[in-house]
């Protein structure tokens, strides 16, 4: 089910709090870090809000989302849908976790994950 944009908005903004706690967390227990070990956590910390933005949208596209009239490519047959299941992509943010609409053929007993 497709999640509301305040849904989307509290989910984020929970991580980038999350995310704030850790660094400041860091600052605290860390005495006189040099420049490359601030950058080092710095970027480690924006890479995990970066996922975390990327799963957002990319779970709110259509292609996520259940569809209609899903034929397989193979036979050309009204393919049925079996729920959303997880998919891991690689992004060049990093690993990218999320769930898909997947489809199978009665037929063939071809799998996909529209749109492709």
């Amino acid at each position: 089910m497709k999640k509301t944009r305040e849904q989307r908005r509290a989910k984020l903004a929970a991580k980038a709090d999350e995310i704030i706690e850790c660094l400041l967390d860091w600052t605290e227990e860390t005495e006189k870090p040099n420049l490359t070990q601030i950058e080092d956590v710095v970027l480690k910390l924006r890479g995990e809000l970066s996922i975390a933005m990327l799963e957002t949208v990319v779970d709110a596209q259509e292609s996520v989302q259940p569809a209609e009239a899903v034929t397989c490519p193979k036979c050309g047959r009204p393919m049925r849908y079996k729920g959303r299941r997880d998919k891991q992509l690689e992004s060049r943010a990093g690993a990218v976790d999320l769930a898909r609409g997947y489809y199978a053929c009665p037929r063939c007993e071809r799998g996909l994950f529209p749109p492709g």
